[in-house]
């Protein structure tokens, strides 16, 4: 397919995982990409793998505003214009609402929140030019609750209905905006879950097409969500979970 040919496509949280996985699938589907994350050491060694003339790097923190504008400016100005953000960086933090810090709550808070709205906030004015569509990874845990990861619930929470709230005022510029909800997901995010033979195990008992994820796969959503066929989409949450949310949550027999 080749759905995204001159189409410039932004994705932040890029260096690895599912922006990655988004990054490449964009690629090969004819975008040009931007390709925003803060690592820059981890970013620019993923980006030297993909074709150099329809790949721009861009190193910065999402949860700062300058970050943002920046980032949309250099999209317009290497490659003319914006068609598709992919609002994908996060952060992660363990414990109930008692074991997390105020300065841990903040910084989910920023990065997964603030983050999302100050890039989305910038890319609006080119998106509308375009009539172009966001994409927001939002989780599982944005549908529905964890036991001990109360910030990155609240958080999810709150981009899950950034997309509904977003998507109505957008829909008269023509600008559609959906999220991907994914489960446990190969990613360097997972990388101690993914150590933990016993903790893959109970993921696969409820999850129906097995765990983990492959960031492929929600990849090829988000390119899904983004193209001229979900054109009658828009303020979906998509569960892209493997069949975990099919269940009602009772014990297999």
């Amino acid at each position: 397919m080749n759905r995204f040919s001159d189409k410039v496509v932004l994705v932040t949280g890029a260096a690895s995982g599912i922006g990655l996985a988004a990054a490449r699938r964009f690629l090969d589907e004819g975008a040009r990409v931007v390709m925003l994350d803060i690592d820059e050491d981890y970013l620019k060694k993923s980006a030297a793998e993909l074709p150099q003339d329809r790949v721009l790097v861009h190193v910065g923190d999402t949860a700062k505003k300058e970050t943002a504008s920046a980032a949309v400016k250099a999209a317009v100005d290497r490659f003319g214009g914006l068609h598709v953000l992919i609002n994908n960086a996060g952060v992660a933090t363990e414990g109930d609402i008692m074991k997390t810090s105020e300065e841990d709550f903040d910084h989910v808070m920023s990065v997964n929140v603030a983050g999302y709205f100050h890039m989305a906030k910038a890319a609006m004015p080119e998106l509308v030019k375009t009539r172009g569509s966001i994409v927001m990874t939002s989780s599982v845990s944005g549908l529905g609750g964890d036991w001990e990861m109360f910030a990155y619930n609240t958080s999810k929470g709150a981009v899950s209905n950034m997309v509904r709230a977003m998507s109505m005022d957008a829909a008269k510029d023509g600008v559609r905006v959906n999220a991907v909800n994914p489960s446990f997901t190969v990613s360097r995010l997972t990388e101690d879950m993914l150590a933990k033979p016993e903790l893959v195990a109970e993921f696969k008992k409820r999850m129906p097409l097995g765990a983990p994820e492959d960031p492929e796969g929600v990849a090829a959503a988000m390119a899904f969500l983004a193209s001229e066929d979900a054109r009658l989409i828009t303020g979906v949450n998509l569960p892209v979970d493997n069949g975990l949310s099919a269940s009602n949550g009772q014990p297999h027999q």
